[in-house]
């Protein structure tokens, strides 16, 4: 299994890689896009959706995406859309902490707009941005970075060191010191950047922090889901990984609160 999870990474990697520099920027945002529709067929999944209902809900959250992509043309739109997007991820930490049992179908399908759709219109816009220091790609890829260095350091210092559960109604598995590991491995990612880009080092690194903490809230918010939902996983599209939402579902609170940064601070336009 290791094996298969080790060559499941490697090609989404190079995929990822390839989408990012070797193809047109816009037609990076349809891979995106499409990311985006296997993500949203997953989420269904925690609404006990089927058939033709499950097609539907996955058409209206790409119609939802379309009408967002349009509307986030304007930069001041596009920092308020994001704006509303971190908020909603602020309500999901609360929800998380007080009370993570309350659930109901209708109000998981609801839920999967503010999760899937902001997330695609960051990657978009920061993949598209025409203007800043810095191309997209590789604001997308620092991005990233963020994330994985978050997953990687949890998940070792989890192992090693862990001994006080996170969030036990939510995901057994994950502890405090995985946490702080994670943490730890994003602060230096974050310096990197930091240093890399030529961006102010303190302010760098507390944003590239705060964008792990979101990453962290991502992760346990589909995980919160999928216990509801009664899965283990959200598919079993990627060997060896689960499903694509098992993948991005960190991605999915980093890169709102990443791209409203960025653009706020008028790093990239």
């Amino acid at each position: 299994m290791l094996k298969v999870r080790i060559l499941t990474a490697s090609i989404l990697g190079l995929g990822l890689l390839a989408s990012l520099y070797l193809l047109p920027p816009h037609w990076t945002v349809l891979v995106f896009a499409a990311v985006l529709t296997a993500a949203a067929w997953e989420w269904a999944g925690f609404g006990a959706l089927h058939g033709v209902q499950r097609c539907a809900y996955v058409a209206a959250l790409a119609a939802l995406s379309w009408l967002s992509w349009t509307w986030t043309r304007s930069p001041a739109h596009l920092q308020e859309f994001l704006a509303v997007a971190c908020l909603w991820w602020v309500i999901a930490f609360l929800w998380l902490s007080l009370a993570p049992a309350r659930h109901r179908s209708a109000l998981a399908l609801l839920c999967g707009a503010p999760v899937l759709v902001p997330a695609f219109i960051a990657l978009a816009r920061v993949q598209i941005s025409p203007r800043g220091f810095a191309r997209g790609p590789d604001m997308v890829l620092w991005m990233l970075l963020l994330v994985f260095a978050a997953d990687i350091g949890a998940y070792f210092a989890g192992r090693s060191l862990g001994r006080h559960k996170l969030a036990p109604r939510v995901s057994p598995g994950k502890t405090w010191e995985g946490a702080l590991g994670g943490l730890a491995a994003v602060a230096l990612m974050a310096l990197i950047g930091t240093l890399y880009f030529g961006l102010p080092v303190a302010a760098g690194v507390a944003f590239g922090c705060a964008v792990g903490i979101f990453s962290v809230i991502g992760d346990l918010t589909e995980s919160m889901f999928k216990r509801a939902a009664g899965l283990k996983d959200s598919g079993s599209l990627l060997p060896g990984h689960g499903g694509v939402l098992d993948r991005i579902d960190s991605v999915t609170a980093a890169a709102p609160l990443y791209a409203l940064g960025l653009f706020g601070a008028g790093v990239i336009e």
